[in-house]
């Protein structure tokens, strides 16, 4: 569990010990922010603070390394199919075209559509980053106080708190029980095994996995009845502590960006502004 990026108890960098209303109100700003545009010169500052605040959290290589390199490759992949679907986004969106080498007659390479297609790329992994931040810098009961203070629920923002919660247990499990098979004489070794081979025996360990994690819900659930949940209109969470001047700052700062997004989507209604930048 000591690799696994959902964190049970708070660390002590700047972004963890923001209070979870704090947390969660940003990343949606955020988010919000970088789905609005393709404007680089928005999206290219979220990006250096998604990289500075990856690195500031200082989390175990060894938990985000491969979740990185899946998500850029994914989405080189992405981009990629997106512009085998459609050479010809730089007239769609700029109305010219300047050819800086061509394939063919149809497959061209033009300055606008390595433009935008950068721009895409990294407002992808701007949200990635973002979203992972968020992630390592947050815990479930700071989640669910943060949804809660966002007028969720408190129903709902249980569960979400509670799917967060076991997944690093289910993780765990997982991790046993391939360890114990291991050591009866069952090779899940990647170099001595076959790619179908181990997808059976991982088949094989999650199949009970599941049925455990299913009575572990409901022993949680009854649980949860006999001590009154859900009688209450309002609840409390014990993991939400005070505004510091921290969470001051920060406050000001999410609000500051979301009447920026506001007026910039009123802009794109009304005024029609462009959504991508092209300087040239």
């Amino acid at each position: 569990m000591n690799n696994f990026i959902i964190n049970l108890i708070p660390g002590k960098t700047f972004l963890h010990q923001l209070s979870g209303t704090t947390k969660v109100r940003l990343f949606f700003v955020l988010i919000v922010y970088l789905i609005m545009s393709f404007d680089l010169r928005l999206i290219l500052p979220v990006f250096i603070l998604g990289i500075i605040g990856l690195i500031s959290l200082r989390p175990k290589l060894k938990s985000v390394r491969y979740i990185i390199i899946f998500v850029v490759v994914m989405n080189l992949v992405n981009i990629l199919l997106y512009y085998l679907a459609n050479p010809h986004l730089g007239m769609l969106y700029f109305g010219h075209e300047t050819i800086w080498f061509q394939f063919n007659d149809y497959y061209i390479v033009t300055y606008e559509e390595v433009w935008f297609l950068l721009s895409r790329f990294l407002k992808m992994i701007a949200s990635f980053l973002i979203s992972l931040d968020f992630i390592l810098a947050i815990t479930p009961s700071e989640f669910a106080a943060g949804l809660y203070s966002c007028k969720v629920p408190y129903k709902i923002c249980t569960i979400v708190e509670m799917a967060f919660r076991y997944i690093p247990d289910i993780a765990r499990d997982y991790q046993n029980i391939k360890v114990s098979m291991q050591a009866r004489g069952v090779e899940l070794d990647p170099k001595k095994t076959g790619l179908l081979k181990r997808i059976k025996q991982n088949i094989l360990i999650l199949i009970p996995l599941v049925i455990t994690s299913f009575d572990r819900i409901g022993n949680i659930s009854n649980a949860m009845d006999l001590r009154g949940f859900g009688k209450g209109k309002k609840r409390s969470y014990y993991a939400e502590h005070e505004e510091t001047p921290n969470d001051k700052k920060v406050k000001i700062v999410y609000i500051l960006l979301g009447l920026f997004v506001v007026g910039y989507i009123i802009g794109r209604i009304f005024f029609n502004v462009s959504e991508v930048w092209y300087p040239f």
